[in-house]
């Protein structure tokens, strides 16, 4: 019966030298790898007993992804044996190396004598066991070859056996010239320098139908749960194009061929998609082009309302094909968004609702549903959001929570691992601790390059080494305009802007700040607009029109109060009264103290901010102007009050030389 079948459905065909066999629907073909494990399933049979309990387990549990799995270079499936059973390991190499260096007729009869492992009354492999199909789809494959075609897969096979022995560098009279310390450091350094994760499972050679459908699903698993384990982007498209190479009619590879496109055309392919996924009925694949087009449409500047409805559209399509998951990463970027164009009440809002959908309940109990990446981002960004409020205990005891879920060693413990980071930097940098400050900038760097140059361009800037940052500031800048982070372009602005102010070159600031302005407009970035209106009204100030600054104040100053961070607060406020002070001088007596009276309580708002953050070093100039003020108006008791505050704080915390009329932040 199998004859006939085999008679049926086998349909050898050529492709590139590599022979593939069809049987019962299922491509197959002959290369030198299947050899290497011909040799070690026939190896493997005249073992036997001699091999351990253990030993045979071990083997059996490698045997099944090296059937399914991609070709891989001999030292790596040596390596892989060798960690099951040595022994066995050598007898393999052996076996190879004597047939690559032998003639064609030991190949041949190598074939011949795979067929007696059927024969007998007990078998050593059954014939419809995984072992036995694999082996009779090589024999049979092999068996329709023509001459020709013999002789090129023995040539492949030395070929094979040749590049391994080049690159381990085991030619025995190099042996023998070679100092052994000099050998391993040798074998070591290279294999430090070769990407080991991504050479196992590349298939870098001809793939059959099982081979192909094994490789994708394995991306696709891993890409899904623990992206850090799966191929790069660039390397994963090389091996999709091999793929299609030799399986050109294999439909799956979903649709994935082209993972990377010019900016340009990467919208269309993304719209191109969604419509073909709509119209076949496929919501899941849908569902991931919208979020993808929404992401990309973030960037580009698209309004938030065009964006809301998008994820509407898409919200549909989870809640009527009941797609929790994608639900939970709908929910993270609407989060994420909102943040990026700086409305801190619609972030919170959204995270809250994550945390409380009943999807995220625990299944069963100590098995939880919600150790997701959309789950650990919405944390970390509550976190974040916690601490801007000066709510740092809370923020600790959700980063303590995220700690306990995402462990250092799993995938997205990274996540939390840059928020953590960043929110001790930003508490050091407020007690005016810079040298502690410094300290997270390594971290941060590893976890975020980018921002971890920011970060310390900021301590500089802080410790007035004016030349160090503005080259560091520079660096960033063209870096971050060639890769379009519009959003660190800006804040890379802003500081430089500040350093101009604190070296005294007020009018250099302004084309800067211009420019920041332009950009936070074009790109729909609200909260860093307000802010960098805020740093004009400051130039303002500076230049000596603060009636125009205070005109200004009042377009910028409303997002802030509403969604801006304390800090941010404290700094608006402060600068308005200075704004008022200044403006006052050219009252008559009765509205210039009803002027600075608004101002003092401005700078009452503005202390409650700086001590809810503990930021001593901007609490002690508004206490320093307060005791002015007071002293102005003649309340001496108010005035006292003020300056021995002052004097406590500014014993923590010395003065860094900075006037405190050109320190906006």
């Amino acid at each position: 019966m199998a004859s006939v079948h085999e008679s049926l459905y086998f349909n050898p065909m050529m492709t590139n030298g590599v022979v593939h066999a069809n049987v019962f629907g299922i491509k197959d073909c002959v290369t030198p790898y299947k050899m290497a494990l011909l040799v070690l399933l026939s190896e493997l049979g005249r073992a036997g007993a001699q091999l351990s309990l253990l030993e045979r387990r071990r083997l059996n549990r490698l045997l099944l992804p090296l059937l399914q799995g991609p070709d891989m270079m001999l030292s790596r499936l040596h390596k892989a044996i060798e960690e099951s059973c040595p022994n066995l390991a050598n007898s393999v190499q052996i076996r190879i190396k004597l047939m690559a260096e032998g003639e064609l007729k030991d190949m041949e009869q190598f074939f011949d004598d795979l067929s007696d492992s059927f024969t007998g009354t007990e078998p050593e492999v059954h014939k419809t066991s995984v072992v036995g199909l694999f082996l009779r789809h090589m024999i049979l494959a092999y068996n329709k070859l023509s001459f020709s075609q013999v002789y090129k897969l023995y040539t492949a096979l030395q070929q094979y056996y040749q590049n391994d022995e080049k690159k381990n560098g085991i030619d025995e009279t190099d042996m023998e010239l070679t100092n052994t310390e000099e050998l391993e450091g040798k074998m070591e350094k290279e294999e430090l320098d070769v990407p080991l994760r991504e050479e196992e499972i590349s298939c870098s050679g001809p793939l059959s139908q099982k081979q192909a459908e094994y490789f994708l699903s394995q991306q696709a698993s891993l890409l899904k749960n623990d992206e850090t384990k799966a191929l790069t982007p660039a390397f994963l498209q090389k091996e999709l194009n091999n793929l299609l190479k030799f399986n050109p009619d294999f439909a799956e590879a979903s649709w994935l061929y082209i993972l990377e496109q010019k900016r340009s055309d990467s919208c269309v392919l993304l719209e191109h998609s969604v419509k073909k996924a709509v119209h076949f009925g496929l919501p899941y694949l849908a569902s991931l082009g919208i979020q993808s087009l929404v992401q990309q449409r973030a960037f580009a500047g698209k309004t938030a309302n065009k964006l809301m409805d998008a994820l509407k559209d898409s919200d549909l399509l989870h809640w009527k094909h009941s797609l929790s998951e994608l639900i939970d990463i709908s929910i993270a970027q609407k989060t994420a968004i909102w943040r990026l164009y700086g409305r801190s009440t619609m972030a919170l809002q959204q995270a809250q609702m994550l945390l409380s959908m009943n999807s995220l309940e625990a299944v069963n109990v100590g098995v939880q549903q919600n150790n997701t990446e959309s789950f650990a981002v919405v944390l970390c960004h509550l976190a974040e959001l916690h601490a801007e409020q000066g709510c740092f205990a809370a923020a600790s005891e959700i980063l303590k929570h995220l700690k306990e879920r995402f462990p250092p060693s799993s995938q997205h413990a990274q996540l939390w691992m840059l928020f953590d980071q960043k929110i001790q930097f930003d508490r050091a940098m407020n007690d005016g601790k810079y040298h502690v400050a410094d300290s997270f900038v390594a971290g941060i760097t590893a976890l975020n390059s980018i921002e971890g140059v920011y970060r310390k361009a900021i301590v500089l800037k802080a410790q007035n080494q004016m030349s160090e940052a503005h080259k560091l500031l520079q660096k960033l800048l063209i870096h971050c305009q060639n890769i379009k982070n519009t959003e660190m372009v800006i804040s890379v602005l802003l500081s430089i802007a500040e350093l101009y102010w604190k070296s005294s070159c007020h009018t250099i600031a302004l084309p800067v700040l211009l420019q920041a302005l332009a950009l936070s407009r074009e790109y729909r970035l609200q909260y860093l607009a307000s802010e960098t209106v805020l740093n004009l009204a400051f130039s303002q100030l500076i230049l000596g029109i603060p009636e125009q600054a205070l005109n200004i104040l009042h377009t910028a100053i409303e997002p802030i109060l509403a969604h801006g961070a304390v800090l941010d607060k404290g700094c608006a406020m402060f600068l308005v009264a200075k704004c008022q002070v200044a403006s006052a001088a050219s009252y008559s007596q009765p509205k210039k103290a009803e002027a600075l009276e608004s101002a003092i309580l401005n700078l009452n708002e503005a202390k409650t901010y700086f001590a809810k953050v503990d930021c001593k070093e901007q609490l002690r100039d508004v206490l320093y102007f307060q005791a002015r003020l007071f002293h102005t108006l003649g309340k001496i008791q108010e005035r006292n009050k003020c300056a021995m505050l002052f004097r406590q704080v500014h014993q923590e915390l010395p003065a860094h030389g900075v006037p405190l009329i050109n320190a906006f932040k």
